[in-house]
This record gives structure tokens, C-alpha cells and sequence, in this order.
């Protein structure tokens, strides 16, 4: 009795060729190889380099805020010019001649991402936005803290300075670089660091003067009296604080949204 051989069937896709009007079968590893390459030419849409959009960030509509090369588009909060260069691809806040080294376009409804990195571990920065009147961010803004340590609170990294705690401390070693997106949609704020959510917030929620739903109070205060944060301008600057320590910034990203009513 004759041995039956068993062979793994092949599997075959169809190319069709147009120019010529006939078909090619394509076998399982050439069609393992265009899996390969079309996975390959979508990873490298998505990857970047530092102060640039990836293919994806551009079609969806990323700006890029900081080039990595001059302050085009960045001043000092009080109308001067930054007086720090750029270092090293990134943004340094600290003896800039200003509080805030701050983008030039006011925005309202956006996501904002950078990386962001210090050396000193006593280390104290922070992203603002939402900046009204420019000469007066501490009362006028949101601050997002951005400081070295492991603890959670109103004044710890990621918090929203002053009027929300961190929900975890995400932050990385003090020397390394860490991942920041900040999403204003409305009344709403939610703060990322390194990928994980960490505060959020309903600008609605805070409707008594200088006091949070917690009944703690905050220091926000207008020509000298608490204020609501519900009043706050939804529409505003952003920028990033010197506050005593050297602080670098790289990749600023926007993604301005529509606020749908």
C-alpha cells in the first residue's frame, strides 16, 4: 500500500496587476513579507524625532510649538525677549528675564504635550496655561507643578496647582526625561504624566470664591479678592516658569480642539 504523503497547504492572496490585466498569486511568505513591510511603514508614521511631528501627529492635525532651534513664537510673560538660548534642542525657563517663558497664540480648547526633565533634585517648575493677563499668570492661570520627588498633593508633580491632587506621583528619577499632556476641553482638565492619568478637574465645580468642592481653600484672587475658578478665562497663553531651578523643555505639541455644543 502506497505511502500518502501529507503537505501543508499553501495559502495564496491575489495581486492584481491593472497596467498588464492579469492576476498574481501571491504565497503565504510573500504575503508574510507585505504584513512586515506595511507594519514597518506604519511604525515609522507614528515615530518621530525630538521637536517633530510624526506622520500621524501631522494628519491629525499636531502643531509644533517649539522647533528645537530658536524661540520663534516664544517670549517672556513681561513683552522681553527670552534671555536664555536654547539648549541642547530644549527650552530653558530658568534666568529667562521673565516668570514665564510663554508661546505667543492665546489658545482655548486643546491638548498640549512635552517632555520636560531636570537635574537638580530639589527641582520646581511648572506648565502653565490658560493665562489671561500675562503680567499676572500666578492669579490669572492654571499651573500644572512640575517638581522632583515621590508624594501626592496639591503641590506635587502633575497636580493642578493649588485646587487638585495628584491621584498618583508618575514622575520619573530626577536626570530623565518625562511625558507631560495636559487636555482643556470646556470647564474640563485632565493631567497625564508619562502615559497615566494623574489629576483631573471641572472648572464648573469651582464656584465659590477662593475655596475648592473639598472645602480647602486655594490662593487664587482677583485686584486682591478670592476668586472663582468657574470665572476663569477659558481662553488664554501658556508657558513654562522659572522658578529658581534649571528646567528643560522639548517636543511642545498642540492639538487645538472644537468644542462641540
Amino acid at each position: 500500500m502506497a505511502e500518502c504523503s501529507r503537505h501543508e497547504p499553501v495559502l495564496e492572496w491575489t495581486l492584481v496587476d491593472s497596467d498588464h490585466n492579469r492576476e498574481i498569486p501571491m504565497t503565504r511568505n510573500l504575503q508574510f513579507a507585505a504584513a512586515v513591510a506595511a507594519a514597518l511603514l506604519f511604525a515609522s508614521s507614528a515615530i518621530a524625532g525630538d521637536n517633530e511631528l510624526s506622520g500621524q501627529e501631522k494628519q491629525a492635525g499636531w502643531q509644533l510649538l517649539f522647533n528645537g532651534k530658536d524661540l520663534t513664537g516664544w517670549k517672556c510673560n513681561n513683552g522681553k525677549p527670552i534671555a536664555t538660548p536654547v539648549e541642547k534642542g530644549s527650552l530653558v525657563p530658568y534666568k529667562s528675564g521673565g516668570y514665564i517663558i510663554m508661546h505667543e497664540k492665546p489658545v482655548d480648547n486643546f491638548v498640549l504635550k512635552c517632555d520636560v526633565r531636570w537635574e537638580d533634585p530639589r527641582c520646581n517648575s511648572g506648565i502653565f496655561f490658560r493665562v489671561e493677563d500675562p503680567k499676572n499668570p500666578v492669579h490669572t492661570g492654571f499651573e500644572i507643578q512640575v517638581m522632583s520627588g515621590t508624594n501626592v498633593g496639591k503641590h506635587q508633580f502633575g497636580a493642578i496647582y493649588d485646587l487638585v491632587t495628584t491621584t498618583k506621583n508618575a514622575g520619573k528619577e530626577t536626570g530623565q526625561w518625562n511625558a507631560v499632556e495636559i487636555r482643556c476641553y470646556g470647564p474640563y482638565i485632565n493631567v497625564k504624566v508619562n502615559g497615566e492619568d494623574v489629576a483631573a478637574m471641572n472648572c464648573d465645580k469651582f464656584g465659590q470664591p477662593g475655596v475648592c468642592p473639598d472645602g480647602t481653600k486655594h490662593k487664587y484672587k482677583l485686584n486682591g479678592e478670592p476668586r472663582a475658578i468657574k470665572e476663569f478665562a477659558r481662553t488664554g497663553y501658556l508657558g513654562f516658569q522659572d522658578h529658581g531651578h534649571k528646567v528643560w523643555y522639548k517636543n511642545v505639541k498642540l492639538l487645538k480642539l472644537d468644542l462641540k455644543e
